[in-house]
């Protein structure tokens, strides 16, 4: 070999070995980058709390009873068979009071009102609408709570069965129009029917839905309502003929969310089973667990005590599918059912009242917990009393009055519950205390109907602005 050749032989491996040493460094130098920790600069979102613009209260009512099968449009056109009275008021004047109009063939819609704001602050309204039929085809007393219109509610109640003449009412008192969604929860888990899916609500009516036509055969069903573009008040009409006898009806509010622990208070039981003209099921609750299957467990207790008055049932639920538990053989009183499962659910009571000619029947729903003073309204037509429940570890005293009267004191024991009467066409103010749940219960002369008391929502709430 020359030294030419020895020259360039040398510079090659130098080169070689130099670049092989300089990439072993800079591996390492990339590998120990990445295991060591890089300073980071870290800054807080930028935020503003802002208090929005204070809107109008606004409620809907369910409006009078509907008849199938008296139109000239045939059997599944509603018309109205008889009207509706409505006991309204707010904290502070008067509410202002509209008719909705009647939508996809019905004549005429339930009523609007609308209250406040006032000072910053929405101003808490209630209303109640009552009626009473007496007809071949329709024969009872509904009672219902006119309620803040929802983008999704349940109505628990009514079937789709033979003798059964349920309608789903759709109340949309705002100012553009709504799309529902009616999602059926049967014997099969949830289906959207074809009549269930994209019903259009025009804005300021109400429109109505033979339940049939969502769920016939359904024996138990529960209804999912979905509203797009504007919330909806949902409500359900439920009634029965039996042997061409009308045997009761009712106006069923609907639930705003499922939840895991659920209090249904002041159910009335009028007549023992071994009364003459008794029904042999009087007493049944109706669940669901829509996110799957779980263990529920019904407790009843008599209002009053603190213990219950039968020993709890477990049951199984399905997933999506309803169940329903015979209750019957309570003794004549008011009680408060509770259910409790491992997944959240809806639930409801079903109750009769009277025999023969005189049978009605209502849906009791569950109370929402007050944590504030709220407003609702007794019926017109009808006695009523109100039953608080305390689930907290001590007593609570509620006060209780009319809007702008003298308030009286209620205690309810800890883990218990109370009654009062109330009197009839009044606006009453309720002062919850540490926190209780309500519903008031009305009837008379073979009448049933009832409904939960709902928190006021009167005040506009501060929200996280991130510009």
């Amino acid at each position: 070999m020359s030294d030419g050749s020895r020259y360039r032989w040398a510079t090659t491996s130098a080169r070689v070995v130099i670049g092989t040493a300089a990439a072993v460094g800079f591996a390492a130098l990339v590998v120990t980058a990445v295991a060591a920790p890089w300073p980071t600069l870290a800054r807080e979102p930028v935020s503003v709390e802002a208090t929005p613009a204070p809107a109008a209260n606004v409620l809907a009512c369910s409006g009078g009873l509907l008849a199938l099968g008296r139109g000239v449009g045939g059997a599944g056109t509603p018309v109205v068979a008889t009207g509706q009275t409505v006991i309204s008021g707010a904290a502070t004047g008067d509410p202002r009071l509209s008719t909705l109009r009647g939508a996809g063939g019905l004549s005429a819609g339930g009523t609007a009102l609308s209250a406040g704001p006032e000072g910053g602050r929405i101003v808490d309204a209630a209303a109640t609408g009552s009626s009473v039929a007496s007809d071949a085809d329709l024969r009872g007393l509904a009672v219902s709570a006119c309620r803040q219109p929802l983008t999704e509610s349940w109505l628990i109640g009514g079937a789709g069965t033979t003798g059964s003449a349920d309608i789903v009412l759709l109340a949309n008192p705002g100012a553009v129009p709504a799309t529902v969604q009616l999602t059926v929860y049967g014997t099969n888990g949830p289906v959207v029917p074809p009549g269930g899916s994209s019903i259009v609500v025009p804005a300021g009516t109400q429109l109505a839905v033979p339940l049939a036509g969502l769920a016939l055969g359904e024996a138990s069903p529960v209804v999912r309502v979905s509203a797009t573009g504007a919330p909806v008040m949902a409500a359900l009409q439920t009634s029965t003929t039996r042997t061409l006898v009308a045997s009761g009806v009712d106006q069923i509010g609907a639930v705003p969310a499922s939840a895991p622990d659920v209090t249904i208070p002041g159910v009335a039981v009028t007549a023992a089973p071994s009364a003459a003209g008794a029904s042999a099921a009087s007493t049944l609750v109706r669940m669901l667990s829509p996110l799957g299957a779980a263990s529920a467990t019904v407790t009843v207790t008599a209002v009053g005590a603190t213990q219950p008055a039968t020993a709890p049932t477990t049951v199984p639920l399905g997933a999506g599918a309803p169940l329903e538990l015979d209750l019957s053989g309570l003794p004549v009183g008011q009680y408060t059912v509770r259910v409790q499962a491992e997944l959240p659910v809806v639930a409801a009571v079903w109750q009769v009242a009277g025999s023969g000619d005189a049978t009605d029947f209502a849906w009791y729903t569950p109370a929402p917990a007050l944590t504030t003073p709220s407003l609702f309204a007794s019926p017109a037509d009808a006695a009523a009393t109100l039953t608080l429940v305390n689930e907290g570890d001590t007593e609570t005293t509620v006060r209780l009055g009319p809007v702008g009267g003298s308030a009286q004191s209620v205690v309810v024991p800890a883990h218990g519950s109370a009654a009062t009467t109330l009197a009839a066409r009044t606006v009453y103010s309720l002062d919850p205390g540490t926190g209780v749940r309500a519903g008031v219960s009305a009837g008379g002369a073979g009448g049933l109907a009832a409904f939960p008391v709902w928190p006021a929502d009167a005040a506009a709430r501060t929200i996280t602005v991130y510009p």
